[in-house]
């Protein structure tokens, strides 16, 4: 059996695809994302920071969630050191979860950013910094694996700071994806790369008519119908979005009845 990998995109329009690749390599990346334009919100996996560094068309931002995991794992070995990271971390989440409560326009946000996150942010990675450089830290360490991280990746940590639509982290994305780890306990493999391809076209609609409150069936049996008769040159009409707009309020119907799950 070969292993293939699913580059999950999450759009700023609220659309979710699941491109599929042999591998992780910078390459696959460099041909996923293309002629990419814009802000680009990412884990810190070194393939992205590779295709960002080569195009000035795009700005890497970086997520907070994943640089807390680090010192997560080392609150057993390191728990003063952690704590403290954890807490400022957990300070920024606090403004974020207030932003969103409050359903803050761009300008409000980047008011409350620009006031009490970035004071955050910029006394956080100076106390990484002191601690690294007062202390006599092993490089195999958990803490300092984790500070190291946060600190290479400091001007992408920074980014949300100066851009309001530009989320914390990537959660969102994590949640959506949650079908194809689901997957692998379910169907356990794709059989083939053919089917795998196909497996992240399917869920790229599944997950994408979530998104949009559109039951994905009443969507499906709509566009399969339809796909015969509807023009080529506005298939585009028939991905989820577009097709809510449309065909979502009167949306062809099945002859077979539905049972209820």
């Amino acid at each position: 059996m070969k292993r293939g990998y699913f580059w999950p995109l999450y759009g700023d329009k609220e659309e979710v695809a699941f491109p599929f690749a042999a591998s992780r390599s910078k390459r696959e990346a460099e041909m996923i994302l293309g002629a990419f334009c814009g802000t680009l919100l990412t884990n810190g996996y070194t393939a992205y920071a590779g295709y960002a560094e080569k195009r000035d068309e795009v700005e890497h931002a970086l997520c907070w969630a994943h640089t807390r995991r680090g010192f997560v794992k080392s609150e057993d070995v390191e728990p003063d050191r952690s704590k403290k990271a954890l807490e400022q971390i957990r300070l920024l989440y606090e403004i974020e979860d207030e932003i969103r409560s409050k359903r803050l326009e761009a300008v409000a946000i980047q008011e409350q950013r620009g006031s009490r996150s970035k004071l955050i942010v910029a006394e956080f990675f100076e106390w990484l910094k002191d601690e690294m450089a007062a202390s006599a830290l092993l490089p195999t360490k958990p803490f300092t694996k984790a500070a190291n991280y946060a600190l290479d990746r400091q001007k992408g940590l920074e980014v949300f700071l100066s851009n309001p639509d530009v989320a914390i982290d990537t959660n969102h994305l994590e949640r959506a994806l949650r079908p194809i780890p689901m997957g692998r306990k379910n169907w356990l493999f794709c059989w083939t790369e053919v089917g795998a391809k196909k497996v992240g076209w399917a869920q790229s609609l599944i997950a994408t008519c979530g998104l949009h409150d559109i039951d994905p069936y009443v969507y499906l049996v709509d566009v399969l119908q339809r796909v015969d008769i509807h023009p080529f040159e506005r298939v585009e009409e028939l991905t989820p979005r577009f097709w809510n707009q449309h065909f979502g309020k009167d949306p062809m119907r099945s002859r077979l009845k539905r049972h209820a799950d």
